[in-house]
């Protein structure tokens, strides 16, 4: 048997001579080269003949580019060329073998409306291409800590970009914390930018917004500490901001402050009372040291004494059982409420919370007129404030029970009270 194989021919295959074959997006990607300076070329020849300050046509090429470049692998030259005009090289220094690209935040005029224009090139091509949005945030943090390479003019138009970058969510105000750097700090750079940035959002939208966005991202107790350490303080930080004319954030700084302290009193206060080594003036004391320290009134802390009180009520228990924890704590808070409640003002107050509390626990509803008269039994309300609150200071929730329990007793305080006036 025969079994040698059939030689192969080497005779090639035929080939299309002048037919341009069309490669598949998938294609074109793959075989791009993967060199940063290669993609930053591409971007800037695509870029180059737009027309200045057509923000449309810069969209727009930007989104179809998107289907030939590779945006997944080289996002961070794509944003690093978008705002400072080229790629960085280690260290922060911008690679200057080519002209800066025209369309770039860094050669942008530096006025807030022209400079959010910008914004909403990158707000589109983020929205087109979701993947970018974490990439932008990490390119963003890398380019703001070199932010004692950039000129001044550079920094004030980053940081108002960086300013409605927050406003329209593209990235978290935490991307600020980078700042927290030595040497951005003790030149005040970090200071000064950060304070473009807080101005942009309060003008985009409002102080409390940018106080939720400090709020919830850590930020709001750390103002402070972008100054420099001489000028980490209170005074220091008022009067930077007061000069800069943002006097809604120092007031936003205050309110702030004073709730901080509230909420660490309110917490505070009751565990103090019930142990047993804290006498009355040493709670008296820690009041008063923390309305010093956050600029506190009588008004502001009568309301959290009593709440403390109250917290100290075992809800859980019967309706005569909690009545009578009620009215002990009244006696054991007298003192102290007595010191705090020393104007007409305070009393009623008082008496509002109380009156608040016991509505919104129903099983102290029937307890309110006890409780009243413990607080005037003690001289901590007097029978002015009382027919006061009877007449015109009432609230509304649940004043129809309130003011039928308190008749008998406000009924003898007016008889009472034209006694003595008749005895005079």
């Amino acid at each position: 048997m025969n079994t040698t194989q059939p030689q192969a021919t080497n005779n090639p295959k035929p080939v299309l001579h002048g037919v341009k074959i069309k490669q598949r997006k998938g294609v074109q990607k793959a075989n791009a080269k993967h060199e940063p300076e290669v993609f930053r070329d591409q971007i800037l020849n695509h870029l180059k003949p737009i027309k200045e300050s057509d923000f449309e046509a810069v969209s727009a090429k930007l989104d179809n580019l998107g289907n030939t470049l590779d945006y997944r692998k080289y996002g961070d030259s794509l944003f690093e060329i978008l705002i400072t005009g080229g790629i960085l090289e280690p260290g922060g220094i911008i690679k200057n073998d080519v002209e800066q690209s025209p369309f770039c935040i860094f050669a942008a005029q530096d006025d807030a409306s022209v400079i959010k224009k910008y914004v909403d090139t990158f707000n589109k091509l983020i929205r087109r291409y979701k993947y970018l949005q974490r990439i932008f945030g990490e390119t963003l943090q890398n380019i703001l800590q070199f932010s004692n390479k950039w000129s001044s003019e550079e920094n004030s138009k980053l940081a108002k970009a960086t300013g409605f970058f927050v406003c329209q969510q593209i990235v978290p105000i935490s991307v600020l914390k980078v700042l927290f750097q030595d040497y951005l700090i003790k030149e005040a750079l970090a200071l000064n930018f950060v304070t473009s940035v807080f101005r942009t959002v309060i003008t985009e939208q409002n102080v409390d917004q940018l106080g939720r966005m400090l709020t919830s991202e850590g930020l709001n107790a750390r103002i402070v500490d972008f100054f420099p350490p001489n000028k980490r303080d209170e005074d220091s930080l008022i009067r930077h901001f007061e000069a800069e004319n943002m006097k809604s954030l120092v007031d936003y700084y205050r309110k702030s402050k004073k709730n901080s302290v509230k909420t660490t009193l309110l917490n505070e206060l009751s565990e103090l009372v019930q142990g047993e080594e804290s006498s009355d003036k040493e709670v008296i004391q820690f009041i008063r040291a923390n309305m010093k320290e956050a600029a506190l009134t009588e008004a502001d802390v009568i309301p959290i004494i009593w709440q403390s009180l109250a917290n100290t009520i075992d809800t859980m228990n019967r309706a005569d059982q909690i009545e009578g924890q009620a009215l002990r704590a009244v006696n054991q808070w007298t003192q102290i409420l007595a010191d705090f409640c020393k104007s007409p003002k305070t009393e009623i107050l008082l008496l509002q919370k109380v009156q608040t509390t016991c509505y919104e626990e129903v099983k102290l509803t029937k307890s309110f007129r006890r409780i009243v008269q413990e607080l005037y039994k003690n001289d901590v309300l007097s029978d002015n404030a009382i027919l006061y609150w009877n007449d015109k200071a009432h609230l509304p929730q649940g004043k129809s029970v309130f003011l039928k329990q308190l008749e008998p007793f406000a009924t003898w305080l007016r008889e009472n009270g034209d006694s003595d006036e008749d005895s005079d």
